[in-house]
């Protein structure tokens, strides 16, 4: 009796919901802080990277907590990245 093939199956979903969202520029980006999905786009990190860095606090950015939630400085992004503000390149 031959074995059946059993699926293997991702998380595709969750994917294109991350990839499906709109996010502004970084030197157009106004907000103080923003959330884990936003930076994680802008450092081309999967959220979960950015939530170890903030649990584990090994990350080059710590972001900070506001009702148990992490906001993330635009201004360290920017920093770590190296965005001027005038105009948005290196």
């Amino acid at each position: 009796m031959a074995k059946s093939a059993v699926p293997i199956t991702f998380k595709v979903n969750q994917m294109e919901t991350f990839k499906a969202k709109q996010f502004a520029a970084l030197d157009l980006e106004s907000r103080y802080a923003v959330d884990t999905e936003t930076a994680a786009h802008h450092l081309n990190r999967r959220p979960q990277t950015l939530r170890c860095w903030a649990s584990l606090e090994t990350g080059p950015l710590r972001p900070q907590r506001i009702n148990g939630r992490l906001a993330w400085p635009t201004s360290e992004i920017r920093a770590l990245l190296g965005v001027n503000l005038n105009t948005g390149l290196k």
